[in-house]
């Protein structure tokens, strides 16, 4: 394998990629499990090889401490390749179906049969998972791919465009950098399946091109996913789970809890649990914190002063520009039409809400648009029932934030505003493949009732063996 080095492309070189990759996947190079393997060996190899390098790249990109960079993307991804490689046998396995008695003597069976050439556009606040673990999902399906990183995490781009040829397929599988007019070159293409995780405004653009070729989409979008507390939950617990996933990579994270529904009647306690939570995690100045994240860039950074700007902040608020460092921050009690409550956040800032009763805060979640995921913490196992059973969102979790993605046999994905489709595990292997449905029919026994002329007599044989 080659490992030439992979730069911005035009509109000209896109589509020759899109064509010398295409011409590689129609001879069959993709689809034999021995090719498909090795490259998720050789994937494997890449991210315990070259480890360092991608966490040092994430943490010039977001000021990620390498610890998050290495739990919640390295070992996410190398579980993930892991368990690919280890089911792959079964996922890729003929299915045989029933056959109907009319229908005898014939067999039925479904083949899985990858797509094709399919394209994965990553996002930047996850940058190296969310580029890699859908082109695990590829690679496993037997497809060629063109991976787009963000150009936004450009440091773990570079690192993308120059480790990933060193180690896989150059013949099926390339990386293009680059931005908006990379972007567009290779969404003017057709492709077989178009991957893409990030806000919902871009998602419509990626859907608006891909209906221009009728190619199937899967849309990774966010939300404002919200977190229940109850008054039967264990509060200290409650309070540790909710502060790590609100400043886990400064909160820049889609299935970040947006905001917290508590029930007034630990209202005030929950407040103070989570200052106390804040101090022990990062210190009194989390600035000078080693394990809290920064904010992508200055665009975001504006964005988000803006959200805090005019609320009742009780912890945090402070923040550098020029470090682009926003403290956790908890606004009490936000007007329910306020801007920190009409877009997803996208950053450390925790508006809390106090409820009066389950049924208002199933209330206020239902009137909103269907989030990526919805936490519950309660030990009323009634109560948590009640609210998954009244609600819709992608994924949730119980006495946990975020935490459902590490599980590779629950799919990942969203509803309505938050998404479409799912990955992770063999939801991912699916999303990537066709299930093509083969009848065989025995040429003997070849029953004259199917054929007309439809006399009288053929109707009466054909109801009673139907």
């Amino acid at each position: 394998m080659s490992a030439a080095p992979h730069l911005t492309f035009d509109a000209a070189e896109v589509a020759d990629l899109v064509s010398r990759l295409r011409d590689s996947y129609r001879v069959g190079r993709t689809r034999p499990k021995s090719w498909r393997d090795r490259q998720l060996a050789n994937l494997l190899r890449m991210l315990r090889e070259c480890e360092t390098e991608f966490l040092d790249a994430m943490q010039a990109d977001l000021g990620k401490c390498h610890y998050e960079g290495w739990i919640a993307e390295v070992q996410v991804l190398v579980k993930e390749a892991e368990h690919a490689r280890k089911n792959l046998a079964a996922w890729m396995e003929t299915e045989k179906a029933p056959t109907p008695l009319p229908l005898q003597p014939a067999s039925s069976r479904v083949m899985k049969e990858p797509l094709g050439l399919v394209l994965i556009i990553g996002a930047w606040n996850y940058p190296l998972q969310l580029s890699l673990a859908p082109l695990i999902a590829a690679i496993a399906a037997g497809n060629a791919a063109i991976v787009k990183p963000s150009e936004v995490s450009q440091h773990t781009s570079e690192a993308l465009a120059r480790l990933l040829p060193r180690y896989l397929d150059t013949d099926a599988i390339a990386v293009v950098e680059g931005g908006v007019p990379e972007t567009t070159a290779l969404l003017e293409q057709r492709f077989d399946h178009i991957f893409y995780t990030g806000n919902g405004r871009v998602g419509r653009i990626v859907m608006g091109a891909a209906a221009k070729h009728l190619t199937p989409v899967t849309l990774e979008l966010g939300g404002k996913s919200p977190c229940i507390v109850d008054r039967s939950c264990d509060l200290a617990v409650a309070a540790r789970r909710v502060v790590w996933a609100k400043c886990f990579n400064a909160g820049q994270t889609c299935v970040a809890p947006d905001y917290v529904l508590i029930d007034r009647a630990i209202h005030g306690k929950f407040l103070e649990a989570v200052g106390h939570t804040i101090e022990s995690f990062f210190g009194t100045n989390p600035k000078h914190s080693a394990d809290f994240a920064r904010i992508i860039n200055e665009r975001h950074f504006d964005r988000l002063l803006g959200l805090i700007e005019g609320e009742n902040v009780l912890f945090g608020g402070d923040s550098d520009r020029d470090s682009r460092y926003i403290a956790p921050t908890v606004l009490d009690e936000p007007a329910p039409d306020s801007a920190v409550m009409s877009e997803e956040i996208f950053g450390p800032i925790l508006p809390v809400i106090p409820y009066n009763s389950i049924d208002e805060a199933i209330g206020f979640i239902n009137d909103r648009p269907k989030p990526l995921a919805l936490y519950i913490y309660a030990e009323d196992d009634q109560l948590c029932d009640r609210v998954l059973e009244r609600t819709s969102s992608g994924g949730a979790c119980i006495n946990d934030c975020m935490t459902h993605l590490a599980v590779p046999d629950l799919p990942f994905g969203g509803v309505g505003e938050s998404g479409m489709g799912a990955y992770h595990g063999k939801e991912g292997f699916d999303t990537f493949t066709h299930k093509k449905a083969v009848f065989n029919k025995s040429r003997h026994l070849d029953l004259p009732v199917r054929y007309p002329p439809y006399d009288d007599r053929k109707v009466r044989w054909a109801r009673r063996l139907i």
